[in-house]
């Protein structure tokens, strides 16, 4: 058993956010052969630096149709909760959050955990925690979830993957709702366009 630091970036989108199938791109399992082909093995495009699968209209109409309600956009109030709830899950975990930015439609946290946590479970933990307390305050979804299943979770390998993540998630989010710890004035003016 180590119990070495892990660093981690973690991102996960609200339900209904990017489904598979999207024009954008998405990252999914989608076979990459035709039939007659069976022996290729299925290619997992989740690995940084590695493409998004190609859009597939016909899959992305399926998974709209499978929607148990709109998809969820965040509010202030409800960002604000969820980073007050990942700060006291982190804190009982004894876990250190980095860094994190919840937008109306994903987060992206940078957080150091045991090494012998897995990063699946520091995730679930974020998730499942920020559900209760967002249900509690809120209400409960119609989806019965407020997450699209596992999201994503890059292992920091070093000092300076560690620092360009923290910066990503601080300075470079598209109209966070709110950012932690809070950006400073001479960080801003820092920031590159």
């Amino acid at each position: 058993m180590t119990l070495d630091v892990r660093y981690w970036l973690l991102t996960n989108t609200c339900y209904g956010q990017w489904l598979p199938g999207e024009a954008r791109g998405f990252v999914g399992q989608v076979t990459d052969h035709r039939a007659g082909d069976e022996d290729k093995p299925r290619v997992r495009h989740n690995l940084h630096g590695t493409e998004y699968d190609a859009a597939i209209r016909g899959l992305h109409e399926r998974a709209q149709a499978l929607l148990k309600c709109h998809p969820i956009l965040l509010s202030t109030n409800q960002a604000e909760a969820l980073l007050a709830q990942f700060r006291e899950t982190a804190g009982v975990r004894k876990w250190s959050i980095l860094a994190v930015a919840v937008m109306a439609n994903h987060f992206h946290m940078v957080v150091a955990a045991p090494g012998d946590v897995d990063s699946g479970k520091v995730l679930g933990d974020f998730k499942s925690w920020g559900t209760r307390a967002l249900s509690a305050r809120f209400g409960a979804p119609a989806s019965g979830t407020w997450w699209t299943e596992r999201g994503s979770k890059r292992l920091l390998p070093d000092e300076a993957a560690i620092e360009r993540a923290v910066r990503y998630v601080r300075l470079k989010q598209p109209n966070p709702l709110v950012v932690w710890p809070p950006i400073r004035d001479e960080e801003l003016a820092s920031v590159e366009p």
